[in-house]
């Protein structure tokens, strides 16, 4: 592998991942490593790498000049997702209420030597903050396995507004990319080690700059709020996780679960919570449960007013938060024929503010609804026509797409690796 390493002077646009980072001047960078040292880990330039001054060592993110994204240790940053594909803001970034905005952890093994100088034990992980504040500081972290030194790295982007503001990992959003293509990441990458990796992400990734790739995720935007509220469902006492939607028929009972996390600095009191079911969701009573630091195990509340006038679960410090659980059951009143959304709301208020979230619950209902015209021979031949109501059009609110665009772009003759 060696000698194709020294020997590629051009690389293909199509094979490879490449973004402008835009640095706004005077800013003071906000990247580190666990080397243990003030200085931080070894940098290099390009040259110092076609040079041979890495040696053997593999180290990542560690060219400062000459680099794909420019100095390497900038190696998180932000863009409007629906914007310019190209360019991630690597410091700061003025965000807008409802936007969705792309971060990216881009990945490079510096080594020159290819496939003999393989990292392994290569994962990704982000930490987003919790609380409604005026900046929010995202933080991408880069790790990987001994002999790779350091083994962890960091670096943060800030989100900024004149307004507070809270941030929203969107769910399913998180991928790899590199010149093999766009694979999926699992949602633990937020605060959890998420494997990479070249042709799978099975944490190995070979020296150079054709095996480097970017990790993104997409959070969205939300000001004038004071809590997080998130409505969940799934088949009761089924063992499946908790969704966004879940698929039943008529008869079946489904379990929804609130999530309520107090967003301000402060303690809030008397915090209530109501949920609006449709129609062809009936709530079965007594099946109320509250989980909160008081009640780990769950309690039960005797008060069958969720569905009504709503439900008083108490006082929160920031960042405390609560579960609550209960139990509908999927109905028929009228419900037409083919694909009924059942959309189930709901709503925490706290200082006369209101915060809503919902869950589907899907149901497909067939009707044989076959026509009888009184005094009418049946026909001898051909079919007859159902009629009947036609079915419900469903439409999917899917996230913005995350793929990042490749960039066209020369590389210097002296690149060599």
């Amino acid at each position: 592998m060696n000698k194709f390493a020294k020997s590629i002077l051009s690389v293909s646009a199509a094979a490879i991942v490449a973004t402008a980072t835009l640095i706004p001047a005077g800013l003071v960078n906000a990247y580190g490593d666990n080397t243990g040292t003030q200085e931080g880990r070894p940098v290099y330039s390009l040259d110092d790498i076609n040079a041979g001054k890495l040696g053997d060592k593999i180290t990542f993110n560690s060219i400062t000049k000459d680099g794909k994204i420019g100095d390497e240790r900038n190696f998180v940053g932000a863009r409007l997702t629906s914007g310019n594909a190209s360019v991630y803001n690597a410091n700061e970034i003025n965000v807008e209420d409802g936007q969705t905005y792309t971060i990216r952890l881009y990945v490079h093994n510096n080594s020159p030597k290819g496939e003999d100088a393989i990292a392994k034990g290569v994962g990704v992980s982000f930490s987003l903050p919790t609380t409604v504040a005026s900046e929010q500081t995202i933080i991408g972290y880069l790790d990987a396995d001994a002999p790779v030194t350091p083994t962890r790295y960091w670096d943060e982007v800030t989100l900024k507004s004149s307004d507070d503001f809270y941030i929203e990992y969107v769910q399913g959003s998180a991928q790899y990319r590199n010149e093999n293509g766009t694979f999926k990441l699992a949602d633990t990458v937020i605060n959890g080690k998420t494997l990479i990796g070249y042709t799978s992400m099975n944490g190995e990734i070979p020296g150079c700059f054709k095996y480097d790739g970017e990790a993104t995720i997409q959070v969205k935007v939300h000001k004038s709020v004071n809590a997080k509220v998130a409505k969940t469902v799934r088949i009761k006492n089924s063992g499946a996780k908790f969704g966004e939607s879940v698929e039943a028929k008529v008869g079946d009972e489904v379990e929804f679960q609130i999530e309520y996390v107090n967003l301000l600095s402060d303690e809030v009191k008397d915090v209530m919570i109501r949920d609006v079911l449709p129609n062809n969701l009936e709530y079965v009573e007594n099946s109320t449960y509250l989980y909160n630091s008081n009640h780990k195990e769950g309690i039960l509340l005797p008060e069958n007013t969720l569905t009504t006038t709503g439900l008083n679960i108490g006082s929160y410090k920031a960042k405390g938060n609560a579960y609550i659980r209960f139990t509908a059951k999927v109905v028929d009143n009228s419900m037409a024929c083919g694909s009924n959304q059942l959309v189930n709301w709901a709503a925490s208020t706290v200082l006369g503010k209101v915060v809503k979230d919902d869950a589907s619950v899907m149901v497909a209902k067939t009707c044989n609804d076959t026509p009888v015209v009184p005094n009418t021979p049946a026909p001898t031949t051909g079919k007859i026509v159902a009629t009947g109501a036609s079915d419900t059009v469903l439409i999917s609110a899917l996230g913005a797409g995350g793929l990042v665009s490749v960039v066209s772009y020369a590389i210097v003759s002296r690149r060599k690796f």
